[in-house]
């Protein structure tokens, strides 16, 4: 590849990096600020804690919905 080819892509690949870095800057504050202690890194804790409780409340509802055979 030719050098200014890669400096573009270099430039351009700088840009997404500028804009995602604060994008998640800007994630970060808004979530503290909804009382996230630790910002994004709770934020991530509740949703995997919200997800585990919402998989165990339907296999519940699916044994209840399909007792087992007696014999």
């Amino acid at each position: 590849m030719k050098k200014q080819t890669l400096l573009r892509k270099l430039a351009k690949l700088e840009t997404i990096n500028d804009q995602l870095s604060a994008e998640i800057d800007y994630l970060e504050r808004l979530t503290r600020a909804l009382g996230f202690a630790q910002g994004l890194k709770t934020l991530k804790a509740a949703a995997l804690e919200m997800l585990e409780a919402d998989k165990k409340k339907n296999v519940r509802k699916e044994d209840e919905a399909n007792p087992p055979l007696s014999s």
